[in-house]
């Protein structure tokens, strides 16, 4: 898989520089009126390109946290009831012992003792 990375940044960064190479012209951006910038077309490509990148990375960030925001409600709601069935658990688990130690302790049928006879033997 890094060898893959590689090969994709590797062709990604040789396409930017042939690019570059190709457009060397100088081109004039009008910002606002008054105010005009001059720059090779590949430099103004390669800038717009980036603001671009950082203005999806800013999205993605801020429809990330708006989804952790939304889930908060949901999150509480599970964590309620493991809570409860924790709980549940703990009572089945004392309910258990305490009908274990009511129940009266059985005496070996002549079956079983027959079986266990034989096999000593």
């Amino acid at each position: 898989m890094r060898q893959i990375n590689f090969v994709v940044i590797f062709v990604i960064c040789l396409a930017l520089v042939l690019f570059g190479i190709e457009n060397t012209e100088f081109s004039i951006i009008h910002v606002v009126p008054g105010i005009d910038l001059s720059a090779p077309l590949s430099v103004e490509l390669l800038i717009s390109a980036g603001i671009g990148a950082v203005l999806a990375w800013i999205f993605s960030v801020w429809t990330g946290l708006q989804s952790r925001l939304n889930m908060q409600p949901e999150v509480k709601q599970r964590d309620g009831r493991i809570q409860e069935l924790e709980q549940d658990v703990e009572r089945y688990k004392v309910e258990l012992e305490e009908q274990q130690r009511l129940l009266p302790a059985s005496e070996p049928r002549p079956q079983d003792v027959e079986v266990t006879e034989v096999i000593a033997k």
